[in-house]
């Protein structure tokens, strides 16, 4: 097959099945608008959602353009070097999170990821954390909608600024009416809806070249050959499809990068917020660990089809460009129905990617900038009131930024630069402060500036070509490996210079200091052996190195 156009050949049946799915969001929206009599219920669903829903919501809200389009991409770019993305870059940040951060960050009753900063350090950390995520949420919210954009016009043919403005019209519709409730409840309702588009593609991708092993014929004779297949051969070297040795790969990827999404990122970390007890907020990232572990089958592999039987798949521009795998097999595979679905799925994620996006920017404006800043002492429901504007204010920002996304031709590639500036100097950061309690506030500050700072001139080093990489993944291992060793090299020489806060002060926020309560509002049902959060998590993680054996 050759590239031709991306257009659909979609029919009355595929346009009802996109509308129903527009309807039900909508529809989803209105029903938890009932439910919002507070800006906690508002900004955090008055922390009231089973662990199902908060886990599903969890694995969901990742499941945007980063997720779909740019691991499939990678999937036919980088081959099975890819689910290092999930089986070492997510689940064991995964089961930490949920293990060893939540109590704290559940048990301290803040409202956000900044807010924890405030009482951990003070207030100049808590307005740089709360600034650098806003901005960040912004960018990563227009990728999610530029990559949305694209597809429709791609795909029904519709003029880029009509995908831009109805896609976004939907997403600011149903976090207006609903608030947290209204994304994560359509989370739940989107992830079903993404697999729903996803298995059909990989299943009749997989009957057209013969199965599996047809597959792994077809990849061996392509351009990424035998290596294309394994995850960590010749990584003792540089000399594979990432060009990433396998140190870069467990501390850049693994490690600071991985953790420092999942674990700081309050995108995420707000939905584990949400829950009803202490027990359900731990459960949240470990319940959403088990579908992370097996989404490679529907977005790596996909990308290895895309590969074998999309010729020329890999230009620079246009339509056969890596971010294109998933909508050319769309175009090539699917009937009408299944393709409607598929491409329903495919909006899903974008929404459901945004949504996070734009909940977690509007928490953080309204509690961490304008109620901490501005405007101190209002009733609540003049912060009910911030939080709608800042979610319409959040929403026309990301329309702006969709177009920064347009300069790289790999989504995943600018994504993961943004995790690499924002979220690795802010886990070194966290990780330092939960754990070793001399660390002072002025630490706190200036380990956050300068680890940031650290991985922005790294990024600019290497686009202004004073320093090489192998690939624009491997700056992003780099940029997160000097950004967190900045910050444990600053914490190290600044805290003895400066005053420590007392112990009182620290009760519930550090390691080690008692405060945290993982038991008392604990529900009969979670007191039963296999909701356990640790046995989960050992499990999870078992389970990720296993799956490795057969792609070793």
């Amino acid at each position: 097959m050759d590239g031709g156009g991306l257009r659909l050949d979609m029919n009355v049946l595929d346009y009802v099945l996109l509308a129903l799915y527009f309807a039900t969001v909508l529809g989803v929206g209105f029903a938890a608008r009932r439910a919002i009599r507070t800006s906690v219920d508002f900004f955090l669903s008055g922390r009231s959602l089973p662990a199902w829903v908060t886990g599903l919501a969890f694995v969901s809200a990742n499941l945007g353009a980063l997720e779909i389009i740019g691991m499939a991409a990678n999937g036919a770019q980088y081959g099975m070097m890819t689910v290092h993305y999930y089986w070492i870059g997510a689940v064991p940040a995964m089961v930490f999170l949920g293990i060893v951060m939540m109590p704290f960050y559940y048990g301290s009753k803040v409202r956000s990821v900044p807010e924890y900063l405030r009482l951990r350090f003070n207030r100049p950390t808590h307005l740089l954390n709360a600034i650098s995520f806003a901005l960040a949420q912004v960018l990563i919210a227009g990728v999610n909608l530029y990559a949305l954009a694209l597809i429709m016009q791609a795909l029904l043919g519709w003029p880029l600024w009509v995908a831009i403005v109805v896609g976004a019209a939907i997403v600011l519709a149903y976090i207006l009416l609903g608030g947290l409730s209204g994304a994560i409840y359509n989370e739940v309702l989107q992830f079903f809806v993404i697999l729903a588009g996803l298995i059909p593609i990989t299943v009749i991708g997989l009957v057209k070249v013969g199965g599996v092993n047809g597959l792994l014929d077809a990849v061996r004779g392509s351009k990424l050959g035998e290596a294309g297949l394994h995850a960590w051969a010749d990584t003792a070297g540089t000399d594979n499809p990432l060009g990433a040795q396998w140190w870069g790969i467990v501390f850049g990827l693994g490690f600071v990068l991985s953790f420092g999404y999942w674990t700081t990122n309050f995108a995420e970390v707000q939905r584990a917020l949400s829950a009803r007890n202490m027990s359900a907020a731990r459960r949240t990232p470990i319940i959403a660990a088990y579908p992370k572990l097996l989404i490679p089958a529907v977005t790596v592999i996909p990308g290895l089809i895309a590969l074998v039987t999309v010729k020329g798949l890999g230009a620079d521009t246009g339509d056969l460009q890596y971010n294109n795998a998933i909508p050319l097999l769309m175009r090539d595979l699917l009937p009408n129905g299944v393709l409607g679905v598929a491409v329903t799925g495919l909006i899903a994620s974008f929404m459901a990617g945004m949504a996070a996006n734009v909940s977690g920017f509007n928490t953080v404006v309204s509690y961490d900038i304008w109620q901490a800043y501005i405007q101190r002492d209002r009733t609540d429901d003049h912060y009910l009131r911030v939080g709608r504007v800042a979610t319409v204010v959040g929403v026309l920002i990301g329309i702006g930024t969709a177009f920064i996304a347009a300069g790289f031709s790999n989504i995943m590639n600018y994504i993961q630069a943004l995790f690499s500036l924002f979220n690795a100097p802010l886990f070194g950061t966290f990780i330092v402060g939960m754990f070793w309690k001399r660390m002072t506030a002025w630490a706190g500050f200036w380990s956050l500036l300068v680890g940031t700072l650290g991985a922005l001139a790294t990024y600019l080093l290497y686009q202004g070509g004073v320093i090489d990489f192998n690939s624009d993944l491997e700056e992003s291992f780099w940029g997160a490996g000097i950004a967190f060793l900045l910050v444990l090299v600053v914490a190290a020489v600044v805290t003895p210079m400066t005053s420590p806060k007392p112990e009182r002060e620290l009760r519930g926020l550090v390691s080690g200091l008692g405060g945290v309560d993982l038991h008392g509002d604990t529900l009969v049902g979670d007191r039963v052996w296999y909701r356990n959060p640790v046995l989960l998590g050992v499990v999870a993680v078992v389970l990720a190195i296993l799956f490795y054996i057969p792609v070793f």
